[in-house]
């Protein structure tokens, strides 16, 4: 598998990566409370390859999955102890983890997930932070197995989609 940036070339292949993982996720257990058109989106793509903040996952000749790495958390961050104070230009923040459906069960959210921790800490930054819905046990699962550390539990303000606390992650580099 090939991780590497995103491009506007991708963003096409990453809406349907989204539509699909959407659909797949109203016919399951949608652990995550995505909702298609709602989050993910195309136009979360186009603002992550704007960013340069994209990452895509490649596997023979498809997108397998995406992830983004941002500096900028949300506003509920602030309502923890982080146990150290860093600025975020010293930390990424891991956003929107998504693996197509043809793909689930093949490792291949943990091995963007040591990626996003690799190139955080060859970019020098001192810790990657991310948040998870409290339900989304799969995902709690995986982060907690590569070594991230629950530093609370935060409301960020997506109640009206029936998201109404989410976990709060951070592993120090």
């Amino acid at each position: 598998m090939l991780i590497r940036k995103g491009t506007g070339q991708d963003v096409g292949e990453l809406a349907a990566l989204y539509d699909a993982l959407n659909d797949y996720l109203e016919s399951h257990v949608n652990y995550p409370g995505w909702k298609k058109g709602v989050y993910p989106t195309r136009e979360d793509a186009v603002r992550g390859v704007e960013e340069g903040a994209l990452f895509v996952a490649v596997e023979k000749g498809r997108i397998a999955g995406s992830f983004l790495l941002r500096h900028k958390p949300e506003e509920g961050y602030a309502a923890v102890d982080w146990r150290v104070d860093l600025p975020y230009s010293r930390i990424f923040v891991l956003y929107t983890l998504a693996v197509h459906p043809d793909f689930l069960g093949r490792g291949t959210g943990r091995e963007m997930v040591r990626f996003a921790l690799e190139y955080a800490a060859g970019a020098g930054m001192q810790a990657v932070r991310l948040d998870v819905y409290e339900k989304n046990t799969p995902a709690i699962r995986l982060y907690e197995s590569l070594g991230f550390s629950h530093v609370g539990t935060v409301d960020l303000g997506y109640g009206a989609y029936g998201l109404e606390q989410f976990r709060l992650y951070q592993k120090l580099l």
